[in-house]
């Protein structure tokens, strides 16, 4: 009888999240009891032994932060003894020295960074076959909603570390949904910003286009407060240029901020055909019709060379990106080409065990910097002038909205990932504008967010719209079970 009451209160303090604003000793407690044990969820792959040091100084310093624990994924360097690895073993050993401006600017802002996040090894950019948030490094990642289904990714561990309550936030990077797919199916808040807000700079590529990183968190307030310390120019970084003049206080107005006579465009043809899915939007659109949205029905398919372009654009920048940042780690030794991570993969056949390298033997392949050029301008146009631009032009709509994905599919590493084709957010990636995940409620149990994408540059706007309805969702949101989906 004690065994069975010890087994019941063990599985209730797992399913109560702490609240915000906890110790770093209280989230490395956190992260030892279902992180590193118990349901096991390998969504951090390394803690900062700094971190209990660093929150001394940064309480005692202050700062809009102060002493607030964050995650980073592991594609992001920062100063001190723990590597930066994009989940590859390339990469085990690449201690830089140095912080990425945007740990710099959070540090600043008095955020604690407490560790690193698992991620999609090459943020899912090596294979057409991978399973999301699996890496060399760290493992699978598991969804805290449903152990045996997927995290998403490419920042999974991000995505499922917020879930669970391991940290205050942490900080995702997207190229093309990896901060909005993991933040979705782990029932959070995720921010992709305008491309151009925060740095890039030391930050492990794929595309200088379309690359951005950005805030996880539990409430849309929590993630503007991190938008108020990440944006700003790097003068290292050429897309932040305007960052300056565009940042605001993303949190001004946002506890009253209303939906009252705003016009949002309902992508129905990007809600999929799931009957539980679309009765959960239409609950999600009621709640919006009742805090005084407007709504207006949008008919939209993207073309079919806007993804092909946009595929050629990745696989170029990826191999001038890439091997630009493997050229700049102060190490003399390791890998300094794509080409050289090609050959490290082959060399090192558990890298390659559960999928191969097909998207990184494309992008080698991939030279014609001619036809580069065109698939960037023609996948820009398609997104951009001639997709969200004209879509919010032409309906008379200050955002777009739709399911962000569908449910966590199950994870399987023998097929991949198994992806259902809702959501939009391809547009926004592709354009570079901002696009914001919040929870909507659950399809059995597992999370779905409701997306808002807006113009470039109106980052601000679009988290006060997410704020509003956050705040009229009736829908109740699930809190992680810390089970197989259906125990």
């Amino acid at each position: 009888m004690c065994l069975l009451r010890s087994a019941l209160l063990a599985a209730a303090s797992l399913t109560a999240l702490p609240a915000q604003g906890q110790s770093v000793a209280d989230y490395l407690a956190r992260i030892a009891q279902v992180d590193d044990s118990g349901p096991t969820l390998n969504a951090v792959l390394a803690v900062n032994p700094d971190a209990a040091k660093d929150e001394a100084a940064a309480s005692k310093a202050g700062g809009p932060l102060a002493g607030k624990a964050l995650l980073i994924k592991d594609n992001i360097e920062m100063a001190g003894p723990l590597s930066t690895t994009a989940g590859s073993l390339a990469l085990k050993d690449s201690v830089t020295g140095r912080d990425a401006p945007l740990v710099a600017r959070l540090r600043k802002a008095g955020a604690v960074i407490l560790g690193k996040t698992n991620l999609s090894e090459w943020a899912n950019i090596r294979s057409s076959s991978s399973s999301s948030g699996w890496s060399a490094v760290g493992g699978q990642t598991k969804n805290p909603h449903a152990l045996d289904r997927t995290p998403c990714g490419s920042s999974s561990g991000s995505g499922a570390a917020i879930a669970a309550g391991l940290a205050w936030a942490a900080i995702g990077t997207e190229t093309d949904g990896s901060i909005t797919c993991p933040a979705s199916v782990s029932g959070i808040v995720g921010f992709k910003p305008t491309v151009g807000m925060v740095s890039r700079t030391h930050v492990v590529p794929i595309s200088h286009s379309q690359d951005t990183a950005g805030p996880m968190t539990r409430s849309v307030a929590d993630a503007a407060l991190l938008m108020n310390a990440l944006a700003g120019r790097d003068p290292a970084d050429s897309a932040t240029a305007e960052a300056d003049k565009r940042k605001t206080d993303f949190t001004a107005g946002l506890a009253t901020a209303s939906l009252k006579g705003v016009r949002l465009g309902v992508m129905r043809k990007q809600a999929g055909s799931h009957p539980a899915l679309l009765a959960l939007f239409d609950k999600a659109l009621a709640d919006l019709k009742a805090a005084g949205a407007e709504l207006v029905e949008i008919s939209f398919e993207p073309a079919e060379q806007m993804g092909r372009d946009e595929f050629a654009v990745l696989l170029y920048e990826l191999r001038e990106d890439m091997g630009t940042y493997l050229r700049s780690l102060p190490a003399k030794a390791g890998p300094k080409s794509l080409a050289d991570l090609i050959a490290f993969n082959k060399a090192h056949p558990e890298e390659l065990r559960w999928f191969g390298q097909d998207v990184f033997e494309q992008a080698e392949a991939t030279t014609d910097k001619a036809a580069y050029e065109a698939a960037r301008a023609n996948s820009l146009k398609l997104a951009g002038a001639d997709g969200i631009d004209k879509l919010l032009k032409d309906n008379r709509v200050s955002f777009l909205i739709a399911p962000t994905e569908g449910p966590a599919w199950p994870i399987d590493l023998v097929l991949g990932d198994h992806f259902v084709g809702v959501g939009a957010g391809t547009l926004a990636a592709i354009a570079g504008y901002p696009h914001l995940t919040v929870p909507m409620g659950a399809v059995e149990g597992l999370p779905i967010g409701l997306s808002f994408m807006g113009a470039k540059w109106d980052d601000a706007r679009t988290l006060a719209a997410g704020a509003a309805y956050e705040r009229a969702r009736t829908a109740a949101v699930p809190v992680p079970g810390f089970k197989r989906w259906g125990e």
